[in-house]
């Protein structure tokens, strides 16, 4: 009987068409995500003129998503560890394409904020399973890279946002950019028949054979045989309460500064991405102009995002982020001021790779910080609790539009938080989480699969492997 440690098997696999089959479709989910996400900021003062809302009130309509979006990281990051993340992942597609597709068939802003509620919660649970997923199958030496370049679909999709939302509004007005939105329902079902199911789900239902099927082309110097037993570490088994061992094990404070981090960051990100088309169109530049800013301002985030990952796989984690958030608070406090357009453009794109960017990494982090079987609760939670800053941002930031606060001023109210939010990432104890334990681990075993073995051996003895 051979006794095969999965965690143990992705740790050490050698990047190949299975991981690139897992970072296309982890990728092309977080490009529509992206999108629906955007769509809104893009559409702003379109939609402000046609249904005669003030800033206020349109504030209100953005956040409408971002609090469907708290629920859904909540609801469907704990769920998916229950269920699986396969049905997860297109339950929450069916959402946010279906309802982001609907808000563009109203004119009424009561309709619009419900609409846009049901498809934040497709979005927001969508975005802790694809980080789980890319996590849990990438190699070691490259997770924090792969992680952070599947999550620049984010910023690809608001580019797609920007790009297509120009055109289509001025031929065919607002709605048409919310109904394009719906075409990613026709993928669930390629979706359900390639997207690979969590490995700790598998080993929880008893589905080996399927568990085997994966691992094999994961591994392909795996050979499965009857006679094999897959183990995970004790602490990614889960229970039916996973969300205690977000606070088990030294993990609690931890947990705490990853939740602030995520809040201040939300902040910014959604505080830049709900009104930067409309600072900049107060500012005196036209509707074309303001959301060019845009398309700067997520080309900066996928320069950041995969920078940040790459700087993250070779240095501390935790120090690139802190650094990450010393540069947002820099470049957005400086976005108020008169330059060059030239230079005006280089601070956007600074502050899309440094908020945006750095939200990346960050979500890169906390799924290397928590177990595998409560990875999806961890960075669900993370998330949610993320999301009242989402939510604030453009409700605050909207005020002070509407009270007509020197532009100095609005662009001040973004920075401040990623100074505070540098000094919460730095307080993180590394040393409690998941990853450093498995670097340990992985360090002091021999390969997966030894020389003439054929298959995946764990040494016995060895402590969390349940040999």
């Amino acid at each position: 009987m051979r006794q095969i440690d999965v965690h143990k098997l992705s740790d050490k696999a050698e990047f190949n068409g299975f991981h690139k089959l897992v970072l296309f479709w982890c990728a092309l989910v977080i490009i529509f995500d992206g999108y629906d996400l955007a769509v809104a900021g893009i559409a702003l003062p379109s939609i402000m003129k046609s249904m005669g809302v003030n800033a206020a009130s349109a504030g209100f309509m953005v956040s409408s998503a971002l609090f469907g979006m708290m629920f859904g990281n909540i609801l469907f990051g704990t769920l998916a560890d229950r269920i699986g993340r396969r049905w997860v992942v297109a339950i929450c597609i069916a959402l946010f394409s279906v309802f982001t597709a609907a808000a563009g068939f109203t004119n009424d802003p009561i309709v619009f904020s419900v609409a846009r509620f049901v498809a934040g919660v497709g979005i927001g649970g969508v975005m802790p399973n694809v980080v789980a997923q890319m996590t849990e199958y990438s190699p070691l030496r490259i997770r924090s890279t792969l992680v952070t370049l599947m999550f620049s679909g984010y910023s690809v999709g608001g580019i797609l946002a920007a790009l297509v939302g120009k055109g289509l509004i001025e031929s065919y007005g607002w709605q048409s950019v919310f109904i394009a939105a719906g075409l990613p329902v026709l993928l669930i079902p390629l979706i359900l028949k390639s997207f690979p199911e969590s490995m700790p789900f598998l080993i929880k239902k008893g589905r080996i054979e399927e568990l085997k099927r994966i691992v094999s082309r994961m591994q392909p110097s795996y050979q499965p045989q009857m006679s094999d037993r897959f183990a995970l570490p004790s602490e990614d088994k889960a229970d039916s309460a996973p969300i205690r061992h977000l606070f088990h094990e030294g993990r609690g404070f931890s947990t705490v500064m990853f939740w602030l981090a995520f809040l201040l960051c939300l902040f910014m990100v959604y505080g830049l991405s709900s009104w930067l088309t409309k600072l900049m169109a107060s500012a005196g530049y036209s509707l074309g102009s303001a959301l060019t800013f845009v398309l700067v301002l997520n080309f900066g985030a996928m320069i950041g995002a995969v920078a940040g990952g790459w700087l993250a796989d070779r240095f501390h984690i935790r120090y690139v982020l802190a650094g990450m958030y010393v540069v947002a608070a820099a470049s957005i406090a400086l976005l108020g001021h008169k330059m060059p357009t030239e230079a005006l453009f280089l601070l956007v794109g600074l502050a899309g790779a440094s908020t945006i960017g750095t939200q990346i990494v960050n979500l890169a982090y906390a799924g290397q910080f928590y177990p595998m079987a409560v990875r999806s609760t961890g960075l669900g939670w993370a998330l949610g609790v993320g999301r009242i800053g989402a939510i604030l941002a453009p409700i605050v930031i909207g005020v002070l539009v509407g009270m007509a606060m020197p532009l100095q001023q609005n662009f001040m109210a973004i920075a401040i938080p990623a100074l505070i939010a540098a000094i919460a990432i730095s307080l993180i104890d590394h040393s409690r989480s998941g990853s450093a334990h498995h670097e340990d681990v992985a360090s002091s075993l021999p390969d997966p699969i030894p020389a003439g073995a054929g298959a995946a051996q764990v040494a016995p003895g060895l402590p969390g492997t349940g040999v």
